[in-house]
């Protein structure tokens, strides 16, 4: 009678399917494609494929084919270097209508797509690109935050009518005012330290009358972070302009930024890419004039929800005097934008706001590019800027450091727009530090020896399980190659990314997972000696080596866990695929060889013998 029902055996076949149907995308590979969609249109052109062929056509670029998946239109490419040339002379004949965008498209068959598998995503060291470490100039952003809270600190002491000799703004992040009588200093104090809470006001003990204002280790702290987080979005709005889906931008330490833009090649223009600029600027809408009539003296048109606006050329507020914007909710449950100011110009904003109660205000968003145009047959860079109003909203009261932006639709607009004004707020500047070229052929190489590794420790495994423990070894072989497919299957469901160190997880997972099935073959040899019957040996082997197993893996799992935690983005490849070829190694080393051998050994009546190398 079977030791295990059959309901496990039917559990146990439907998930071994469901790993090969997943894993499967990864045996087809990808081709190298231009993706072209209309952003804010459902439908492209029926004509836009003729128009694209000709295009290839004349300047002599092959393609395998061009069809409308998902709404874009999809060219696949044979090489990575066809699909770049292909991508600036598409962008330069179609405009800045059209994005273009370079992509890999899978050679996944459409029954296999249907039940949403995909193939995993490769790494830069796999796949070939471009590699930036970029390092953060904190400490300018902190000192632009004491220019501006010095500004703030002036316009509270003269409100409070209290006069300082000099102000001096000295590094690290510490402001220093001096006042000509005791009472002064005292005034200041109290005002000072009640109106800056991020600030660590003393007065100094040296016989002045100097008080010290110095930013907390909390504040100094935030600051670094939003820098930091406030150029990653920068960056990440950057790279998402080439469309490629496994760009990686990720923080490294405290105070750098690394970015991976897989299939890239051209360096040059991967730095024009990461040097954009981008800022924005606060203008009053002209509501005396018709916009419908066009632009006219002393104002600009605009488009704004697709509705002609005016507004007024005076910019009453640039981008660069945010120092914080995030989204919230009121008090009446609706989201908004609260918005700090500190970089500059808070007095011209203040003034401007409380004049105009009751009338509109845009807020406009400016962005340096460069475009490729076909001028003559050939591509020529042309720099330009393109301005939109993400916003506008009616002034309620007089706008100071802190305000408020409200009237908006919805929380992800709110987001959304928080978004806009962090990137375009002050940007702390950025040195590249390290630079790093990976060719494609590398990458294939990369990939050829990954995978060299893979199939020689596992071809050596195989062979040592067979040779010294016979039938018991094949089964173990069977379940090293089952969890090389469920491995594989989970990355390509969770959309993960494989690189050169994630392979080696899965290599010395592959040693990880057999020691299971050694402990276990063992047991059963050792309870064969002891003069047990087979059955019994089987289930006592099982029962006995699991206790051992799985202390193993825990403090297996437990390295793994650290280094994710505190490993760079290589390093957490290597843990993530280490840590689920340690789950799915139990479910294959233990369950998967304890259904075949119930399967050939326990569920016959007598068993007087078993091939486990004795």
């Amino acid at each position: 009678m079977p030791q295990y029902p059959t309901w496990k055996y039917i559990v146990f076949l439907a998930i071994v399917l469901i790993g090969l149907i997943y894993a499967a995308p990864n045996l087809f590979g990808e081709d190298p494609a231009v993706q072209i969609s209309m952003p804010n249109t459902a439908t492209l052109p029926q004509d836009l494929s003729n128009q694209i062929i000709t295009t290839l056509k004349n300047a002599d670029l092959p393609y395998k084919s061009i069809k409308t998946e998902n709404g874009n239109l999809l060219v696949r490419f044979t090489n990575p270097d066809t699909q770049l040339k292909a991508r600036d002379l598409i962008k330069g004949a179609l405009g800045d209508q059209y994005s273009v965008a370079l992509n890999l498209a899978p050679k996944t068959p459409r029954f296999l797509r249907a039940l949403g598998a995909e193939p995993m995503k490769l790494g830069l060291d796999l796949r070939g690109g471009v590699h930036f470490l970029l390092q953060v100039d904190t400490n300018a952003v902190i000192k632009t935050r004491l220019d501006g809270e010095s500004h703030n600190m002036s316009n509270e002491l003269r409100q409070a009518n209290l006069h300082y000799t000099s102000m001096t703004v000295s590094s690290p992040g510490t402001i220093l005012l001096t006042f000509k009588s005791k009472d002064d200093l005292d005034a200041a104090y109290s005002a000072l330290s009640r109106k800056f809470p991020d600030f660590l006001v003393t007065p100094q003990k040296d016989g002045d009358f100097v008080l010290r204002a110095s930013l907390t280790d909390e504040a100094i702290n935030k600051i670094n972070d939003f820098a930091v987080e406030q150029n990653m979005t920068i960056l990440n709005n950057r790279v998402n302009e080439l469309g490629i889906s496994e760009a990686v931008v990720q923080r490294q330490g405290s105070d750098q930024v690394s970015v991976d833009l897989p299939g890239v090649q051209d360096t040059a223009r991967a730095k024009d890419l990461l040097g954009k600029t981008a800022t924005l600027k606060f203008q009053m809408v002209d509501v005396e004039h018709d916009p419908s009539s066009g632009a006219i003296i002393g104002s600009k048109l605009y488009t704004y929800e697709d509705r002609p606006i005016l507004l007024k050329n005076q910019i009453i507020l640039n981008g660069s005097a945010i120092t914080y914007a995030t989204a919230s909710f009121g008090e009446d449950g609706r989201p908004n934008v609260q918005v700090k100011l500190g970089g500059g110009g808070e007095s011209l904003f203040h003034r401007v706001t409380a004049d105009n109660i009751g009338k509109p205000m845009a807020v406009v968003y400016v962005e340096s590019k460069t475009e490729p145009k076909l001028v003559d047959g050939k591509l020529v860079a042309t720099r330009y800027q393109v301005e939109r109003v993400i916003n506008v909203a009616t002034i309620q009261s007089a706008l100071g450091n802190n305000f408020q932006i409200t009237g908006l639709s919805s929380e992800r607009y709110a987001e959304n727009l928080a978004l806009l004004l962090r990137s375009g707020a002050l940007t702390a500047p950025v040195d590249i530090v390290q630079e790093r070229t990976v060719g494609p052929s590398l990458g294939a190489a990369n990939i050829h020896k990954g995978m060299l590794s893979l199939m020689v420790g596992t071809s050596l495994v195989f062979l040592f399980m067979v040779l010294y423990y016979g039938l018991f070894g094949l089964f173990a072989d069977f379940a090293l190659l089952l969890n090389i497919v469920f491995i594989i299957a989970i990355l390509s469901i969770l959309g993960g990314t494989l690189t050169l160190p994630g392979i080696a997880g899965i290599v010395l997972t592959v040693g990880m997972s057999v020691d299971a099935n050694v402990l276990i073959n063992e047991r059963i040899r050792e309870e064969l000696r002891n003069g047990m019957s087979p059955t019994t040996s089987i289930r006592a082997g099982y029962e006995k080596a699991f206790a051992t197993i799985v202390d193993a893996n825990i403090t297996t799992l437990i390295v793994a866990v650290v280094l994710f935690a505190l490993g760079s983005g290589v390093v957490k490849n290597f843990a993530i695929t280490l840590t689920i070829g340690l789950a799915t190694s139990m479910i294959t080393a233990i369950y998967f060889t304890r259904l075949i051998v119930n399967f050939v050994y326990l569920r016959k009546r007598n068993v007087k013998r078993l091939s486990i190398g004795i």
